[in-house]
Parts: C-alpha cells; structure tokens; sequence
C-alpha cells in the first residue's frame, strides 16, 4: 500500500489539474462553459476524421489478434484460472462500463435519430428514418465501443498479470517510449485527467435522467440544486460502496444491475410488440453488418454537416476519455482468461446486450409512434431525459416502472463510481491493486466536484465538451498501445501448457484405437471371405 500518495506526482498534478478546473468552473461558469464549447468545435472539426481512423484499426487489430495463435495466451500464468464465474464478469463489465449510458441513450438515442434522420435526404418519422435510426443505434452501441476498452483492457492486464507490472497507461507503452520517469508521469497524469472528465459525463447524463425521472414521476421540479442534492446521494452511497472491496460492493451491484436490467428487458418484451421488436432487431442486425465499414469511416466533408460530430465522434470521444479507467478495471476483473475469451467477452457479449436493449426499449418506443399515434420523439427531442419516462407513461405499471427504472440508473451510477474510484486510486498509487481509502474519497469528491461544475456550467453541452476535448490527446495513445501489444506479443513464446500436452495424448490414444478397431474389423472380413470360399 503506497501511504505517501501525496508524493507521488501522478496523483499531485493530475488532482491540482482537477481541482483548479473545479474551481474556475464554480467562480466563472459561463466563461467556462464558452472555453469548453470553443474547445469543442475545434476539435470536432479538425480532428473527427482521427477519432474515427483509430477506432476502426483498433476493430481489426484486434479482431486479428482474436483469430491468431496468440488467442491461447492467458491473461496471467499458464495455468491461471478466472476470479469471477462468467456471470459475475459480464455483470461487472456491463456495469463499469456504459450500462448508465445505454439507460439513457436506450429510447433517446433512436427516438432523436427517428425525429431527424442520420441520412440527408430520409423523410423524418417515417418507416425509412425508423430503420436507419435502429440500425445506426446498433453501430453506435456495437463493437466499436468497446473495442476502446478492450485494447486499454488487454495490454494492462497482460502486464500486470503476465508480467507481474504495475496496471499503468504508461508502463503499458514502454515498448515504445522506454522507462524516462517523466514521460511516464506526463503519460499517467493525463490519462487520470481524461478518465476523470469521461466519468464525469456519464456521471452528469445519469443525474440528468434522474432528476428528469423524478420530476417526471413525482413532479419533483427539475433544478441545478435537485440535481446537486442527486450527486451528493450518490457520492455517500459509492463511498460507502468503496470502502466494502473489489469483492462485495462493486461484486454484490454488478449482479444486481445486470440482473434488474435483464428483469426491466423481459418486462418490455412480454408488454410490447413482440413481432415487432425481434423482426427490428433481426434487420438492424443487418444492416449494422452491412454498413459497418461505411458508417465506421463516415464523414461529412461535402454537405458540411455535422451530424457525425455531434453523433459517432461524440460517442468515440467519450469512450475514450472513459478507456483508462474501464480498461484497467475490465484487466483486473479478467485474470485468468485467455486473450481469445477477452476479446470475445468484452467485443460480443455486452454489445449484443446493448443492442437487445436498444431493439427492446427503443423498438417499442418506434412501435409507438408508427402504430398509435403517440409523439415519443416529439417529447425526446424537447428533453433527451424524458425518453424512458415517456415511454412508460404508454406502458402498463407506469409508475412502479418508472420508480424502478430511477432505482436502476441510481445502482448504475454507484457502480461506476465505485469502479472509478478503485482505478483512480489505483492509477495514483503506483498501480496498486489495495489502494487506500483516503485516495479513494479523495477520487470520488473530485468526480462529483467536476460532474457538478460541467452541470452547472452548461449541462449536456459541458459535458459532451469535456469528455471529447479530454480525449484527443489520449487516442494517440490508444494507437501507440496497439504497436505496443504487438511488440509483447511477438517476444511471448507460444507454450504448450501441461492440460494440452494431456488433451492432446488421449486424442493420440483415441486415434490408435479407432485404427487398432479397423484393422481389426479388416481382419475379420478377410477371415470370412476366406472361411466362405
């Protein structure tokens, strides 16, 4: 346990850094909001087409890395084995990574697609803009967040568990930039900066739905001061969370959340147009797979639009600013498991999830308005947060589904703050798996600080700022890190471990019988042909 953090210089300047933009966030908002907005659109407009390049060759690199013989290497030793039954690791990947953004986006994302379509041209709420906004819903929530993740993810844990290092973002690229003290403080103390601005946006939209939820359903006015009573609940709760471990609190909610969401997708199932929702999802499936590369490398450079910023380079950016922190965490749950079962696991399992969530709770919401007259995506485009709460109010149980669906970005909520305190601290203590708690309250009020001041500073807006002006920088590291787990890799020697030598010699003992079986049979046959002559 590092108990002389505050000497540590990652956690020394990259909490000053924060602090200060805390500070001059409550003393000038408006100014700060002005500078955050100016940084936006600077980076969006000189910048998208880099965003999108790196996450699609981050797709393939590991989509190749998958396939190869170096798929059997195990995150840790030959003969480690996995921490957490699968269960458990999806519901902790699911819940650290963006299950409090997919309840916000779930309904608002295809319902603002469906109000104004993606594509020029497309009739707005009509069947074509419904198909697009499901299948560019899909893209979004698909493969390519998480292969962000996935990349942070695996060179982490491969050095921590494989090579017994430090989970550090910089002693994961010290292949390429060697071992100098201070290009490594730089490297970490920014990637704590950008994990920092990225919880804070998800942090900032899951206030925003819950203080939307209760003025929805219990007519709770919506105001700056509701939802800095909401942060501060929630900074209690996932302090408290913290102080239980990696192993009961963030374990314990993990289940929980995945659990109550999968209750909340069965429900919207039985309840809405069950045809309906697996045909949508059938088709959007397709045509996710079929315009993958197309919407994965798409820009506006002749209509001088802007949709893709505001969409696709958004969620690229604030999947990044979130890559640190998710990424070691996802390392730290998956020791055990083969590079293959990661990439799997963390590329395909939690975003078909997101997908049926999206065909499930979206798709109903669509049903809605083609079919019954109802205006969803009218009330989604006033106010993004009302989307799951408008939904309900066309549903039966309205009330005790809205409660819940409040509860569930509550859990959300605490689960990945809980989760980024643990990292945070983790980052700023040298790497160590037990930091300690001071660091950890230290992280979370900081979190919470800077959630309020971009709320306060410019809402949604802010938020999106932050998040995708924090993450520029970081994506050239992202590259760096693919060099990097190549260069590992290609010196890892391909070793044939003890349980494979014993598979492989009772196939060689069950191919000897079979032969030994067939020459018996042959002789038979040779014995009876001769007996009959």
């Amino acid at each position: 346990m590092d108990r002389k953090f505050w000497k540590n210089p990652v956690f020394s300047i990259s909490a000053a850094v924060i602090f200060v933009l805390v500070m001059l966030g409550a003393m000038m908002p408006v100014k700060f909001g002005n500078i955050a907005e100016m940084l936006y659109y600077f980076t969006t407009r000189n910048f998208g087409w880099f965003y999108l390049l790196v996450v699609f060759i981050i797709i393939v690199f590991l989509i190749g890395l998958a396939i190869s013989k170096y798929g059997a290497i195990r995150i840790g030793g030959d003969e480690e084995r996995p921490d957490f039954p699968f269960f458990t690791w999806i519901g902790m990947l699911f819940s650290a990574g963006f299950g409090v953004g997919l309840v916000f986006w779930g309904v608002a994302e295809p319902m603002s697609h469906y109000f104004d379509s993606p594509i020029s041209g497309t009739a707005a709420q009509s069947e074509e803009a419904a198909r697009i906004a499901m299948g560019y819903s899909f893209f979004h929530w698909g493969i390519s967040q998480w292969a962000i993740f996935g990349i942070v993810g695996l060179v982490i844990g491969f050095l921590q568990f494989r090579k017994n290092k430090d989970g550090l973002i910089s002693t994961a690229m010290e292949p390429l930039i060697g071992s100098n003290k201070y290009v490594k403080v730089g490297i970490d103390s920014f990637a704590v900066i950008a994990t920092v601005m990225g919880i804070a946006t998800s942090l900032g939209l899951g206030v925003l739905q819950m203080s939307g939820g209760l003025e929805n359903v219990f007519h709770i006015k919506n105001t700056f001061l509701i939802q800095l009573a909401i942060i501060f609940i929630v900074f209690v709760a996932y302090m408290l969370s913290a102080s239980t471990g990696l192993n009961k609190g963030i374990r314990f909610l993990g289940n929980f959340n995945l659990g109550m969401a999968i209750a909340m997708l069965v429900f919207f199932f039985i309840v809405g147009p069950k045809v309906f929702i697996l045909e949508s999802f059938t088709l959007a499936i397709g045509d996710y797979i079929t315009n993958f590369i197309q919407y994965s490398l798409r820009m506006q450079p002749y209509q001088g639009e802007t949709w893709v910023q505001d969409w696709t380079i958004f969620y690229w950016a604030w999947t990044i600013a979130w890559s640190p922190f998710v990424g070691a965490f996802v390392a730290r749950v998956s020791k055990g498991r083969t590079i293959r079962e990661f990439i799997v696991g963390v590329m395909i399992i939690p975003p078909v999830f997101a997908c049926m969530w999206i065909a499930t709770l979206g798709g109903t919401a669509l049903y809605s308005d083609l079919n019954n007259g109802t205006h969803i995506a009218e009330a989604v485009n006033a106010d993004v947060t009302s989307a799951i709460f408008e939904t309900f109010r066309h549903m039966p149980f309205t009330g005790v589904m809205s409660a819940l669906a409040i509860i569930l970005i509550f859990t959300f909520l605490i689960t990945s703050a809980d989760s980024a305190t643990y990292i945070l601290a983790s980052m700023t203590t040298r790497g160590s798996l037990f930091p300690p708690m001071i660091v950890k309250m230290t992280w979370g009020f900081l979190m919470s600080a800077i959630a309020a001041v971009l709320l306060y500073a410019g809402g949604l807006e802010a938020l999106q700022s932050a998040s995708l002006v924090s993450a520029l920088p970081f994506t050239l590291f992202l590259i760096l890190l693919v060099f990097s787990m190549g260069k590992l890799l290609k010196r890892e020697p391909i070793t044939v471990r003890p349980t494979d030598v014993r598979r492989f010699e009772r196939i060689e003992r069950e191919v000897k019988k079979k032969k030994e079986r067939k020459r018996g049979k042959i002789k038979n046959n040779v014995a009876k042909r001769n007996a009959r002559r």
